[in-house]
């Protein structure tokens, strides 16, 4: 189901729109303010279009999708893809070169074994799959001028950690494209804004604590032409024989994080980028992800859980005064 309202802003001659809808397993959200003439419900259905093409290409969780397909495809075969799948697979080879291979997106095998995938079979069919996994471009051949890909060997791609990133990038880039320059988009927490609102007040983005019990604000940043997103192991976890799991696959061991920090939020001008690179930190820890938020001058702030409650430390934006 999705939703739109439109209001009218006394004096500043542009309406206040607000859409959102169901997409990837969650909810896209838009807010822009648009002058007046402007065609909002063709605005509106394009933003619809841009999430759902993302969803029809790269989820894993449906059969029909490009990803899916290129799952399935046996070894050595060249697979037809469409353009924006080879963008996002295309940068997060370069993202597993930029992190050492702390962003993998070769591990939907293991999120499957442990019962985070569409084919799930959690216990011991996950202690099963765990071996350390080959950096991704080792694996996997994009060629871009032709649109097509292929795999040097067993391969189970999970593009959770950058495709709901890229989303909110097609949905300003929908905006953008239509002549809007005041907006805030938003996919799951994964965020992304242009510009300011009419009164000349940033966009206000709460940072929520890495609590899985409630849903409570940690603190409030002011978002301007930048991205953030957090990727935390409060939201999406199992219990395993007693033992708490965490979604987030560490492809250097084949295994769930373990120890890892309670949440990661990254701050970059692409929302794709901040989604790939939360995930990447939560795999590193607090000191490996600090040294490379450093070497990457990434804006990231990481959580971490203590006896005595929660620490915060960061890097760029983020780092203590």
């Amino acid at each position: 189901m999705s939703k739109t309202s439109i209001e009218w802003l006394p004096g500043a001659r542009v309406s206040d729109c607000r859409t959102s809808g169901e997409t990837m397993g969650s909810r896209y959200t838009a807010r822009f303010h648009a002058a007046p003439g402007a065609d909002i419900e063709a605005i509106v259905a394009a933003l619809a279009s841009a999430v759902t093409t993302v969803d029809r290409q790269m989820s894993n969780w449906k059969p029909d999708s490009d990803l899916s397909r290129l799952n399935r495809a046996a070894p050595q075969v060249w697979t037809a893809i469409p353009p924006k799948l080879v963008t996002v697979l295309t940068r997060a080879i370069e993202m597993g070169r930029e992190t050492a291979n702390a962003f993998n997106i070769g591990v939907g095998d293991l999120v499957d074994a442990w019962g985070f995938g569409p084919a799930g079979r959690p216990g011991r069919a996950g202690a099963a799959a765990a071996r350390p996994r080959a950096p991704i471009e080792s694996v996997l051949e994009i060629d871009a001028g032709a649109c097509r890909a292929r795999k040097h060997g067993p391969l189970t791609l999970d593009l959770c950690g950058i495709a709901k990133g890229f989303g909110v990038d097609e949905l300003g880039r929908v905006l953008d494209a239509n002549g809007i320059v005041s907006w805030l988009v938003g996919i799951d927490g994964e965020m992304r804004a242009r510009g300011s609102k009419p009164d000349g007040t940033a966009w206000a983005i709460a940072l929520e604590a890495p609590e899985d019990d409630r849903r409570a604000a940690m603190s409030v940043i002011e978002l301007c032409d930048a991205a953030v997103a957090t990727s935390g192991d409060y939201r999406h976890w199992a219990d395993r024989d007693g033992r708490r799991v965490s979604h987030t696959m560490d492809p250097r061991t084949g295994a769930p994080v373990r120890h890892g920090p309670a949440s990661v939020t990254v701050l970059t001008p692409s929302c794709m980028d901040a989604d790939a690179y939360a995930t990447a930190l939560m795999v590193l820890g607090e000191q490996a992800g600090l040294a490379r938020a450093r070497k990457l001058e990434l804006d990231a702030c990481i959580v971490l859980r203590e006896a005595d409650g929660l620490r915060t430390v960061g890097t760029g934006l983020f780092a203590p005064v």
